[in-house]
């Protein structure tokens, strides 16, 4: 059993979503202690539990301390299995979180997948449905991951009510990336939506970050859309193209906050990928490094900005699978991701 204290770097749930996903991969036992203890709401919360029963429902797991409030967990999972599986949150927690909790495990399990998930799909503090869509699945593709994800319902914070559907296939051969250097900006595209709210909101919210990125000279296009929801929201999801890469970026909307502001936001949030130089943006970059690590061969990704959430996942790869992550540069600077993976471990 690897013993983690989960109070370490970072601290909060991706300690917890990170540690059960290399724990379903590798078929090690965990013993997760101090979950999110410097948190002003210690231990686990609704969507902690329901990442450790959706890691548990594909594995047939033994699970200890699965509890709210629990900052100690055993899970110790059995036999990985594809099949049909339907996820519900049951509050606005993230739907997409979740997912990415269980979606490079079941790449190894020896039939296709498919998951219902109902809860949050655009939310404060995690990847908004478009993210997924547009930047972190493609690039696991890249890799050699196959899946689909399809957005039904829209779901703000606080109703959530969203629904979203994927698919996850097993794994190709996996191979290694390089995305150092990612060439001339060729175009920037988005998308501005919202839900309950007249369309002038969506229209307000594309205009102010068209005003703003106008400045870059090339192609720009934002397409804007009402989506069906349980309560009003709005998002802005702009993606940065490059000769040989993308960043993405967004914002949402909330109560009191002018769509302008979220215009502003999005865009400025673009244009510092943008100006950093890097390959991709500081969120993909951590949720490549356990993909990456089950490639066999050496990746390097620069990074618009080194956050403890990179940190917290090399550190915690190294615990569980042979090879190495070194991270180069300052937190909270441009930096670079380096992993030598070994392919696949053998189940332990």
């Amino acid at each position: 059993m690897i013993e983690i204290d989960a109070s370490f770097g970072e601290g909060g749930g991706q300690i917890v979503r990170s540690a059960l996903a290399l724990s379903l991969v590798t078929r090690r036992a965990i013993r997760l202690t101090h979950i999110r203890a410097r948190r002003p709401r210690p231990g686990l919360g609704a969507q902690h539990l329901k990442a450790v029963q959706a890691a548990a429902g594909v594995s047939d797991a033994r699970v200890e301390g699965a509890a709210p409030g629990s900052q100690t967990l055993e899970f110790a999972p059995r036999a990985l299995h594809g099949g049909a599986f339907e996820i519900a949150i049951g509050t606005a927690g993230s739907t997409l979180l979740v997912l990415q909790t269980v979606f490079v495990a079941l790449a190894f399990a020896r039939t296709a997948s498919s998951i219902t998930l109902s809860g949050g799909t655009h939310n404060p503090w995690s990847p908004p449905f478009q993210y997924v869509a547009w930047q972190w699945l493609p690039w696991l593709e890249r890799i050699g991951y196959r899946g689909s994800v399809a957005l039904e319902r829209a779901g703000f914070y606080p109703a959530g009510g969203g629904r979203v559907r994927a698919t996850i296939e097993p794994a190709a051969r996996l191979e290694p990336l390089e995305l150092v250097e990612r060439g001339a900006l060729k175009r920037i595209r988005g998308v501005s939506g919202c839900a309950g709210l007249a369309l002038e909101v969506a229209r307000r919210q594309s205009g102010c970050a068209a005003e703003r990125l106008a400045r870059h000279g090339v192609p720009l296009e934002i397409a804007e859309e009402e989506v069906d929801a349980a309560s009003r929201g709005s998002y802005l999801v702009l993606s940065a193209e490059f000769e040989r890469s993308r960043g993405v970026a967004s914002a949402l909307g909330a109560p009191g906050k002018r769509a302008e502001q979220v215009g502003e936001q999005a865009a400025a949030s673009l244009e510092r990928m943008i100006a950093s130089g890097a390959a991709v943006d500081e969120h993909l970059a951590d949720q490549l490094v356990v993909p990456l690590a089950l490639a066999a061969g050496e990746s390097r990704v620069t990074t618009a900005r080194v956050t403890r959430h990179l940190l917290s996942n090399a550190a915690l790869v190294e615990r569980f699978l042979p090879g190495s992550v070194t991270v180069r540069g300052e937190e909270g600077e441009a930096g670079e991701l380096l992993v030598r993976g070994r392919g696949v471990p053998s189940p332990g």
